[in-house]
């Protein structure tokens, strides 16, 4: 039956557990994940002298309290008798349901006029300014909520460093949300290889991975922190548009669909025998899974080949690694020469002057995460660290890589979007 519109007025009311995934599933993060993390970031504010910290950034809102409505989350240092406390604008009944309805491990307010807030902090038990975001939040947003708790004791520290610390090492129920994760991206390569081929457009392929991603819960968004950095998660790149440079810090950027939107799938068709470059972002509840896949329509050249198993074999170096807990930077300076022997100097992750550095960026939440496989990370990727690991050369004919996204455990490095390799008589390569 085809929908009937209308402009019916509605009910007043509204049902919050119809918020969900497929099939009624609960979606909510756990409300001891809540509280675990709650905790950590209260003995980290202990351990740094801070009394608390204020945040209203929505990635850091969902991490803590379960969702991202408009408000201002107060966290306390262990030990400050400081009450931990959200202050919601909007939705307050949304706000309690995600963080876990009676069993939410913070008090949920409705927020009151801002001439009113210096209160309602002192009401809680703050005797100083709370520290803030420095590093996510506009200059003045930090000046206006500035403004409004002056009377506080001391100025407000910029706490960004510590939130991106603790989110670096994942809990196990976050590690399921990125193999979930991994498992659609691999959904998405498979009806790429099913429903691309000759002549097909890049942005038609990724339009088809897309349909995949949406049902199964993409919701539409890749965080970034990098300012003013966004992201396309499909980008194909078939033949000579894996050598088109963008704004974007990445080896390999697409054509994008128009200037506005320069990044990712464009028109550019598939050509017989040359490679065809697909770097997919999936996000399930939050969580993001990066990989790269070579596909071809006809077999690929041996020079092509001989590259892609370089890059293979320059993945492995990256992993064992990380694995047994160098520090980033070495990985970067040992990975980058190693390339260089190989001949692939002027080619790592781009061509000059247009080259990225780098081998390796975490991921979680948000797509560029530290530590990074580069210059200045001079410290390993921590025990439950996840990253996205991507060598790849580009030429002008086009580029060829590889990426999947690992995790660090107690035994080395795994694999949390690997699938068995797919290959066909039509010269697909996994």
């Amino acid at each position: 039956m085809p929908f009937v519109g209308g402009s019916g007025s509605g009910s007043m009311s509204w049902d919050a557990e119809r918020i969900s995934g497929p099939d009624g599933e609960d979606w909510r993060v756990p409300v001891p994940e809540l509280e675990a993390r709650q905790t950590r970031l209260s003995s980290a504010l202990a351990e740094a002298g801070t009394e608390s910290v204020l945040i209203d950034d929505p990635v850091e809102l969902y991490w803590l309290t379960g969702g991202r409505q408009s408000s201002l989350l107060l966290i306390g240092a262990e030990g400050s008798g400081i009450s931990n406390t959200q202050w919601v604008r909007r939705s307050v009944v949304r706000a309690r349901y995600e963080a876990g309805g009676d069993g939410s491990p913070h008090s949920i307010e409705t927020q009151s006029r801002m001439s009113e807030f210096e209160g309602n902090l002192v009401a809680v038990g703050c005797t100083q300014a709370p520290g803030m975001l420095g590093g996510k939040v506009p200059n003045s947003r930090w000046s206006f909520l500035s403004s409004k708790m002056g009377g506080l004791g001391g100025e407000s520290e910029d706490c960004t460093g510590m939130l991106y610390a603790l989110r670096e090492t994942k809990s196990e129920w976050e590690l399921e949300m990125h193999r979930e994760s991994g498992r659609i991206n691999r959904m998405m390569f498979e009806v790429v290889r099913d429903q691309g081929g000759l002549g097909q457009t890049e942005i038609g392929m990724a339009a088809a991975a897309d349909e995949v991603s949406r049902a199964a819960g993409f919701g539409g968004r890749i965080r970034m922190r990098t300012w003013p950095m966004d992201c396309d998660r499909v980008v194909i790149a078939a033949g000579r548009s894996g050598a088109v440079p963008s704004y974007f810090d990445s080896g390999v950027a697409g054509l994008g669909a128009s200037p506005i939107s320069s990044l990712g799938a464009g028109f550019a068709r598939v050509a017989q025998g040359e490679p065809v470059l697909v770097d997919i972002v999936h996000v399930h509840r939050g969580y993001v899974s990066d990989c790269t896949r070579i596909f071809s329509a006809g077999r690929l050249s041996d020079e092509w080949m001989q590259r892609l198993d370089d890059m293979s074999e320059v993945s492995d170096f990256v992993i064992d690694g990380l694995g047994r807990g160098v520090d980033c930077s070495a990985v970067w300076n040992e990975g980058s020469e190693m390339v260089s022997d190989m001949g692939y100097a002027g080619h790592l992750m781009g061509m000059p002057p247009d080259q990225a550095r780098f081998l390796g960026h975490s991921v979680g939440l948000e797509l560029d995460e530290t530590p990074v496989v580069a210059n200045g990370f001079d410290r390993p990727l921590p025990m439950g660290g996840t990253m996205a690991i991507e060598p790849k050369v580009i030429y002008p004919e086009g580029a060829i890589g590889t990426e999947d996204t690992w995790m660090r455990g107690a035994d080395g490095m795994e694999c949390l979007t690997m699938g068995e390799p797919f290959s066909d008589a039509d010269g697909v390569v996994g």
